[in-house]
């Protein structure tokens, strides 16, 4: 089979997939007690992550290159992987949310890809010499795979802005996610963990002693009015708990691989340009995503900001990775302009 007939087939069936996945995930968490569904999610996630690998595959046998370097190279990859970071931190929380928030993104990329794109962007041209290098799968795979990862990680922190509707909520346990409860874990209902212990209540937080004996975990809302508390229910309060964690732990994996993005492209831009920095746009945004998510994480670990105020600073690095990554090139300025626009 022709390679370029079976790339514009797996474009095509790669965003088939993943908007079943879409209607998978979200007619799941319309219909809570249909698990299967979830099941077919992760699955049908998994089927696209591994038909996008094959069509980098097919491109990569076809251009004698690693296909990363024009824009509908690039979106593919990103799409994959967003794919693959979902599914690590689908299996890290054990909660289906993560396709919900996820999968719309991962599909709205692959969709722009395959049917927005002029035909021109998608046939695989020789390399310009500035990109003939072995820095160029390096340095771009990582800075994509960062992109990634910071993505999934801020859209989960997005999803715990929703489901808290913005207030300030406080959570048991550290910034790691480690419960202060002793209780005995509790088993797993459709894909939330399930505490009954954990209660709500307008008075500090405590260990108090229910009617059987056992202690329970007392949380409340910050608020100067006790009267006017918001209280969720446990296992609102469990899943928003998982969620500032996952998000957490996701954006610490891919900052330290922005880091060696950053740095592993000034090495290459000392080769190619004869300058590690030149405050070119595309280095500046990166250094403002950088500073972005140094600062959250900073704040997590140094200040032991849980919820509300790092779930925000991390929606606001899912804008600052979009602009480093999409924006400064609509301008066509810049070393970095080449090969994403025309």
């Amino acid at each position: 089979m022709n390679l370029v007939v079976l790339q514009n087939g797996l474009d095509n069936i790669s965003f088939a997939i993943l908007l079943i996945t879409l209607l998978l995930y979200w007619v799941g968490a319309a219909f809570p007690n249909l698990p299967y569904l979830w099941v077919l999610g992760t699955a049908s996630m998994a089927i696209a992550n591994l038909s996008i690998v094959a069509l980098l595959g097919a491109r990569w046998i076809e251009a004698s290159y690693f296909p990363i370097s024009n824009l509908y190279e690039s979106l593919f990859f990103l799409t994959w992987g967003l794919t693959t970071i979902h599914l690590i931190a689908e299996q890290m929380s054990r909660s289906r949310l993560v396709g919900v928030v996820t999968s719309p993104v991962a599909m709205g990329i692959a969709a722009f890809a395959t049917l927005k794109l002029p035909p021109q962007m998608r046939i695989a041209e020789p390399l310009v010499p500035a990109l003939k290098s072995n820095w160029l799968m390096m340095h771009v795979s990582v800075m994509m795979l960062s992109y990634a990862t910071l993505m999934v990680g801020s859209l989960l922190a997005i999803a715990f802005l929703i489901l808290t509707r913005g207030q300030e909520i406080e959570l048991s346990g550290s910034s790691l996610g480690t419960r202060i409860s002793r209780n005995h874990h509790k088993p797993v209902t459709n894909g939330i963990n399930y505490t009954p212990e954990i209660v709500t209540e307008s008075h500090p937080k405590g260990l108090t002693t229910n009617g059987n004996g056992t202690t329970a975990v007392l949380e409340f809302v910050k608020t100067d009015n006790p009267e006017s508390v918001t209280r969720l229910s446990p296992q609102r309060l469990t899943l928003v708990e998982t969620i500032d964690n996952i998000s957490y732990r996701i954006i610490g994996l891919g900052f330290p691989l922005l880091t060696i993005g950053i740095i592993s492209g000034g090495v290459w831009a000392n080769e190619a340009w004869g300058s590690y920095w030149s405050w070119d746009p595309k280095e500046t945004w990166a250094l403002i995503t950088w500073l972005v998510f140094a600062a959250y994480l900073h704040a997590r670990i140094t200040r032991g900001w849980q919820g509300r105020k790092p779930a925000i600073l991390a929606a606001t690095g899912l804008v600052v990775v979009w602009v480093c990554y999409l924006g400064v090139n609509l301008l066509g300025k810049g070393l970095h302009s080449y090969g994403w626009f025309f």
